[in-house]
């Protein structure tokens, strides 16, 4: 009798175990997250790279929204810019797992770690750019938020540029090592 309170206690046990091992594994990124859905690799730096263009998307809808709806002028008054400040203060939370995870995906490529740290330092910048400037007007207004889009595809390229020849010089260095120890 007292096997079977026990024997139905070790599934239930082994349910929670489960998801308590898989966290001590670390971030793990999905491309169906809300974070980088359209990642188009399975890594880490994928995954990041997509976050850096989504989330920042997010944040401009918002404060497109909040701009439709109070105006340019006052968009910022009072309580009226409350939504895009959560949503850059929610994003800056979202985007550390995966930039956290892609530095240790590139870890052994000093240019790519270089690379991925501006990426997010000009992501920082244009999450915390997006508020309207007195004078600008609208056509400048879209046109200074859509500009960082370049500068994170071009910080991209610069990122897979530099893991795929660190790859190069790894596996470069690699072979004569392993060729010096045939004597």
């Amino acid at each position: 009798m007292l096997r079977t309170p026990i024997l139905l206690a070790i599934p239930a046990l082994l349910a929670l175990a489960a998801p308590a091992a898989a966290q001590q594994n670390g971030f793990v990124p999905k491309p169906d997250t809300y974070i980088c859905p359209n990642a188009t690799g399975t890594g880490a730096v994928d995954c990041f790279i997509d976050a850096v263009d989504h989330l920042y998307t997010m944040c401009r809808h918002v404060k497109s929204i909040e701009i439709i709806e109070f105006g340019y002028e006052k968009s910022e008054v009072g309580v009226n810019g409350a939504k895009s400040e959560y949503c850059v203060d929610k994003q800056k939370i979202n985007i550390t797992r995966p930039y956290q995870a892609a530095l240790r995906e590139a870890t052994g490529s000093r240019s790519a770690i270089d690379s991925l740290r501006t990426l997010y330092e000009l992501w920082t910048q244009a999450i915390g750019g997006l508020k309207w400037q007195r004078g600008e007007d609208d056509e400048s207004y879209k046109a200074r938020v859509a500009k960082p889009y370049d500068a994170f595809h071009q910080q991209a390229s610069a990122v897979r540029t530099a893991l795929s020849s660190g790859l190069t010089n790894a596996s470069t260095s690699a072979a004569p090592a392993a060729g010096s120890g045939k004597r």
